[in-house]
């Protein structure tokens, strides 16, 4: 078979392997929370990047399509469901009897999950199937009532994310192919290899630091949001950042972190960090090193000061094992 013809099979079929295992999500709203479903929209734009999710709500529905039959398609298609429960969607007969039900009866079954968002205070504990249920965000706590709205749907996305990263990987562990890809197991045997040059490494070495960069600074707003926590990021140029958290409740409750990206002058690490405010680039407590197989790069930590660790992470992996290393000196942990 010439090359071209067998990458282009591969790519064809990846994309087969990839639309496939996306989680299709059904999302339950009263169409006076609209805002709130735009908000969340847009939060889960990583996760429909990443070919994670597939994310619906009713307006997907074309015009001149019956109503009841999309929407009874969506509910039994779906994997996940994520109830935005206001008190509009509690007065909505549509919400609760129609669309909650049939979620939480597929939940019982062990065909889906249902996960319920807290928009605005309304008396949703009483309801006893919710009240069973883990809720968002963080505690119940309604997305209304956080000091920055952006924090409180930064937490939704990353449990969302550790759902979809368990549901997939139980996939994985099960043995559950998906059936377009058993279809074309023949071709699924391939996989190409290839060599990662220096400018490979670059790419990969700054698009991970930006992806730290990110987490950080996302998650020390989600900290200044919390009482009794303060969290702040400083972006300190192109290829340095620092972070500060401080628990008012602990005694030396202050943690800093300075990471840096390589630079041409020191090689303590492609990616490095100290456990200090604005140390210089040429200290470090521990850093990443890029390291690839014959099919994908990934980071691996070095200088550990915490004995053996994680092997093979992604860069979102790679800064929430930094995240949580940091903010333990503070005496905070994130469940």
């Amino acid at each position: 078979m010439q090359p071209a013809r067998l990458r282009a099979i591969l790519e064809q079929n990846g994309n087969r392997i990839g639309q496939a295992e996306r989680m299709r999500v059904f999302i339950s709203y009263s169409h006076r929370d609209s805002v709130a479903l735009d908000r969340l929209h847009v939060h889960l734009a990583a996760l429909r990047r990443e070919g994670r999710i597939e994310a619906w709500f009713d307006r997907e529905i074309l015009a001149g399509d019956v109503l009841d039959i999309e929407i009874s398609r969506e509910l039994e298609s779906a994997s996940l469901f994520l109830l935005l429960v206001s008190p509009d969607f509690i007065a909505s007969d549509y919400c609760v009897e129609r669309e909650m039900q049939r979620a939480l009866e597929r939940h019982e079954a062990g065909e889906a999950r249902v996960v319920p968002i807290i928009v605005e205070p309304c008396d949703w504990a009483s309801m006893t199937p919710l009240r069973r249920l883990k809720a968002l965000p963080r505690d119940g706590v309604p997305i209304s009532e956080w000091a920055n709205a952006n924090t409180a749907y930064l937490n939704i996305v990353q449990e969302l994310r550790r759902i979809v990263d368990t549901e997939r990987g139980a996939n994985v562990s099960n043995g559950n192919v998906p059936a377009k890809a058993t279809a074309s197991s023949n071709s699924m045997r391939y996989r190409v290899q290839r060599d990662f040059d220096e400018i490979d490494r670059s790419d990969f070495r700054d698009s991970a630091f930006a992806t730290m960069k990110d987490y950080f600074r996302r998650a020390a707003a989600e900290i200044d949001a919390i009482d009794g926590l303060r969290g702040r990021f400083v972006d300190r140029g192109e290829s340095v950042f620092s972070c500060t958290v401080i628990n008012s409740a602990r005694n030396r409750g202050t943690a800093h972190v300075t990471v840096h990206r390589r630079s041409s002058s020191y090689v303590l690490g492609d990616i490095y960090f100290s456990f200090n405010e604005n140390a210089s680039e040429n200290t470090a407590n521990g850093g990443f090193n890029i390291a690839s197989d014959e099919y994908e790069q990934f980071l691996e930590v070095t200088m550990s000061m915490f004995g053996r660790e994680a092997k093979r992470l992604s860069p979102e992996q790679a800064a929430e094992y930094l995240w949580n290393q940091f903010i333990e000196q503070a005496g905070i942990v994130h469940d």
